[in-house]
């Protein structure tokens, strides 16, 4: 093929590989300022679209671990003040038996117990009262409808799950009956240390009334058979109310244990979550390294052969030199 002045053959070969170079260097450049190879949906849609929606569920899931933390705060201020209210030796239902069965002394001074006594019942219902987190308390609840009634169960957050296109949250009910140590609004109280309960057959004669843990009285009971009957029956109710508190504080341990495990898994499922994402768009910083050396060089030399291919042209106007 002979020389043209119009058409440079060799230039628009040199031209195009240079363009190409330099595109492919663009992409290079784009993803280690990235640090993803598909960062955008034209890189890859498939992929840019499976990597968005794991990150929205990831989104998801650590709104979850933060709802952990929160119910796992809750429960473990119900669960503390619950063993306080069983308490040792010293102070809650535990003091309170014992100084029942120290009651059972005959010629004893009942009215210096149920100082002790009374001391012990305006302690429990203070720490049922102040057992609040974030304005819940599941152990001193209000069954009225104003102010507003505390819900009968609470669902505690612990999961998420997608499956195709469908969320699933799960959650860990907790009823709050099962805790409630005081209860106000209703009929009648129905927690676990203000229900009545009628005095025994062959107590005092007129009959006393139905009394709680909370308002038992042993102030004007004597050594007379009678007495001691209703005083027996105390001791029992106040055992009663001991292994109920125990029950529901073990309760709430098993909920304090799951959402635990909850908390760790989820954090566990994120990190295995960023690591499916990570593998899908990361860019492998060594090879994308290596191609921007070998591409640079490649651009260097693209520039060369143009630079050569123009001179073309100035070869020709050298025929027409006399």
């Amino acid at each position: 093929m002979g020389s043209s002045l119009l058409t440079n053959s060799s230039a628009m070969t040199a031209l195009q590989t240079l363009r190409n170079v330099s595109s492919q260097l663009a992409t290079t450049q784009n993803r280690i300022s990235t640090g993803q190879r598909v960062s955008t949906a034209s890189d890859n849609a498939a992929y840019w679209s499976i990597a968005t929606s794991m990150r929205s569920d990831n989104a998801a899931l650590s709104a979850v671990s933060d709802s952990l933390g929160l119910s796992a705060a809750t429960v473990d201020t119900e669960y503390t003040a619950l063993t306080s209210v069983i308490g040792d030796k010293e102070s809650g239902l535990t003091k309170l038996q014992a100084l029942l069965v120290e009651a059972k002394t005959a010629g004893i001074d009942r009215t210096k117990i149920q100082a002790d006594i009374t001391q012990i019942q305006q302690d429990m219902r203070l720490k049922a009262d102040s057992a609040t987190f974030n304005g819940i308390n599941w152990l001193s609840i209000n069954t009225s409808a104003t102010p507003a009634a505390t819900p009968l169960s609470f669902n505690l957050v612990s999961s998420y799950s997608r499956v195709g296109g469908t969320p699933t949250i799960g959650s860990i009910t907790v009823t709050t009956a099962n805790f409630a140590l005081y209860t106000t609004g209703g009929a009648s109280p129905t927690g676990i240390l203000d229900t009545t309960v009628a005095p025994p057959a062959g107590g005092p004669t007129p009959a006393p009334a139905a009394a709680s843990v909370s308002s038992l009285n042993i102030g004007a009971l004597t050594d007379a058979a009678p007495d001691q009957v209703l005083l027996d029956s105390y001791i029992a109710q106040v055992t009663t109310a001991i292994n109920t508190v125990a029950s529901a504080a073990a309760n709430l341990g098993a909920v304090k244990n799951r959402i635990a495990t909850n908390t760790e898994f989820v954090k566990t499922l994120m990190d295995s979550v960023d690591r499916g994402v990570g593998q899908l768009v990361d860019a492998d910083m060594n090879a994308e390294s290596t191609r921007l050396q070998a591409l640079q060089t490649q651009q260097q030399l693209g520039v060369q052969a143009l630079s050569i291919a123009n001179q073309n042209s100035q070869s020709i106007l050298s025929l027409f030199r006399g």
